[in-house]
Protein backbone atom coordinates (compact mmCIF):
# COMPACT_ATOMS: atom_id res chain seq x y z
CA UNK A 1 0.00 0.00 0.00
CA UNK A 2 1.41 3.49 -0.84
CA UNK A 3 2.04 6.03 2.04
CA UNK A 4 0.07 8.88 2.14
CA UNK A 5 2.21 10.85 4.87
CA UNK A 6 3.94 13.42 3.12
CA UNK A 7 6.71 15.04 5.13
CA UNK A 8 7.77 17.87 2.78
CA UNK A 9 7.43 21.14 3.55
CA UNK A 10 6.17 23.47 0.22
CA UNK A 11 9.04 26.46 0.43
CA UNK A 12 8.68 29.56 -2.56
CA UNK A 13 11.71 27.79 -4.67
CA UNK A 14 11.62 25.94 -7.61
CA UNK A 15 11.70 21.97 -7.22
CA UNK A 16 13.38 20.08 -9.54
CA UNK A 17 11.93 17.90 -12.21
CA UNK A 18 11.54 14.37 -11.34
CA UNK A 19 13.03 14.06 -15.21
CA UNK A 20 15.91 15.65 -13.55
CA UNK A 21 16.80 13.84 -10.31
CA UNK A 22 15.85 10.56 -12.17
CA UNK A 23 16.02 10.65 -15.88
CA UNK A 24 15.71 6.79 -15.90
CA UNK A 25 13.23 6.19 -13.75
CA UNK A 26 11.07 9.13 -15.39
CA UNK A 27 11.74 7.13 -18.52
CA UNK A 28 10.63 4.23 -17.87
CA UNK A 29 7.16 5.26 -16.06
CA UNK A 30 6.14 7.32 -19.08
CA UNK A 31 6.94 3.94 -21.30
CA UNK A 32 5.42 1.66 -18.94
CA UNK A 33 1.90 4.13 -18.93
CA UNK A 34 1.88 4.39 -22.85
CA UNK A 35 1.94 0.72 -23.06
CA UNK A 36 -1.08 0.79 -20.65
CA UNK A 37 -2.76 3.47 -22.85
CA UNK A 38 -2.52 6.08 -20.01
CA UNK A 39 -3.00 9.38 -20.79
CA UNK A 40 -0.64 10.48 -17.87
CA UNK A 41 2.56 9.32 -19.69
CA UNK A 42 2.87 12.79 -20.94
CA UNK A 43 2.88 14.72 -17.75
CA UNK A 44 5.68 12.51 -16.30
CA UNK A 45 8.26 14.62 -17.38
CA UNK A 46 7.18 17.92 -16.03
CA UNK A 47 6.13 16.60 -12.56
CA UNK A 48 7.82 18.28 -9.45
CA UNK A 49 10.03 16.34 -7.45
CA UNK A 50 9.80 17.38 -3.53
CA UNK A 51 11.77 14.81 -2.56
CA UNK A 52 11.92 11.12 -0.21
CA UNK A 53 8.77 11.05 1.90
CA UNK A 54 9.65 10.97 5.20
CA UNK A 55 6.91 8.87 7.23
CA UNK A 56 8.77 6.39 8.55
CA UNK A 57 12.38 5.28 8.23
CA UNK A 58 11.43 2.80 5.88
CA UNK A 59 9.39 4.71 3.20
CA UNK A 60 10.55 4.03 -0.42
CA UNK A 61 8.31 7.05 -1.89
CA UNK A 62 9.11 9.51 -3.82
CA UNK A 63 6.87 13.00 -3.51
CA UNK A 64 5.65 14.23 -6.63
CA UNK A 65 2.40 16.06 -4.66
CA UNK A 66 0.22 18.38 -6.90
CA UNK A 67 -2.64 17.94 -3.93
CA UNK A 68 -3.70 14.89 -2.11
CA UNK A 69 -3.51 11.16 -2.48
CA UNK A 70 -6.58 9.65 -3.14
CA UNK A 71 -7.21 5.56 -2.86
CA UNK A 72 -6.12 5.34 -6.44
CA UNK A 73 -3.39 3.77 -7.70
CA UNK A 74 -1.44 2.55 -11.29
CA UNK A 75 0.60 -0.58 -10.89
CA UNK A 76 2.85 -0.88 -13.48
CA UNK A 77 4.54 -4.04 -14.25
CA UNK A 78 7.60 -5.51 -16.02
CA UNK A 79 8.01 -8.99 -16.96
CA UNK A 80 4.61 -9.78 -15.00
CA UNK A 81 5.87 -8.24 -11.90
CA UNK A 82 5.20 -5.30 -9.35
CA UNK A 83 7.70 -2.83 -10.25
CA UNK A 84 6.55 0.94 -9.40
CA UNK A 85 3.12 1.89 -7.88
CA UNK A 86 2.14 5.36 -8.81
CA UNK A 87 -0.79 7.24 -6.44
CA UNK A 88 -2.90 9.65 -8.12
CA UNK A 89 -5.07 12.55 -6.43
CA UNK A 90 -8.52 12.07 -6.43
CA UNK A 91 -9.36 13.13 -9.53
CA UNK A 92 -6.93 10.52 -11.09
CA UNK A 93 -5.26 13.47 -13.54
CA UNK A 94 -1.93 13.56 -11.11
CA UNK A 95 0.44 11.39 -9.96
CA UNK A 96 1.08 12.30 -6.52
CA UNK A 97 4.11 9.61 -5.16
CA UNK A 98 5.78 7.38 -6.71
CA UNK A 99 6.78 4.08 -4.89
CA UNK A 100 9.36 1.96 -6.40
CA UNK A 101 9.48 -1.74 -5.90
CA UNK A 102 11.97 -4.02 -7.27
CA UNK A 103 15.07 -2.69 -4.88
CA UNK A 104 16.84 -0.67 -7.39
CA UNK A 105 19.24 2.11 -6.60
CA UNK A 106 18.10 5.26 -7.15
CA UNK A 107 20.58 7.16 -5.53
CA UNK A 108 21.37 10.04 -3.10
CA UNK A 109 18.24 12.01 -4.67
CA UNK A 110 16.26 9.10 -2.94
CA UNK A 111 17.56 9.36 0.42
CA UNK A 112 16.99 11.03 2.82
CA UNK A 113 19.33 14.05 4.98
CA UNK A 114 19.94 13.69 8.14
Amino acid sequence: MACHMYGAVVTDGLYPRLADAFPALASEIAELLRAEGEPLAEAVADLPYYGPCTCTATCINLLTPHGSSGSSMIQLERDGMDVIWLSLDPSRTTITDIEVLDGRDLGPSAQRSG
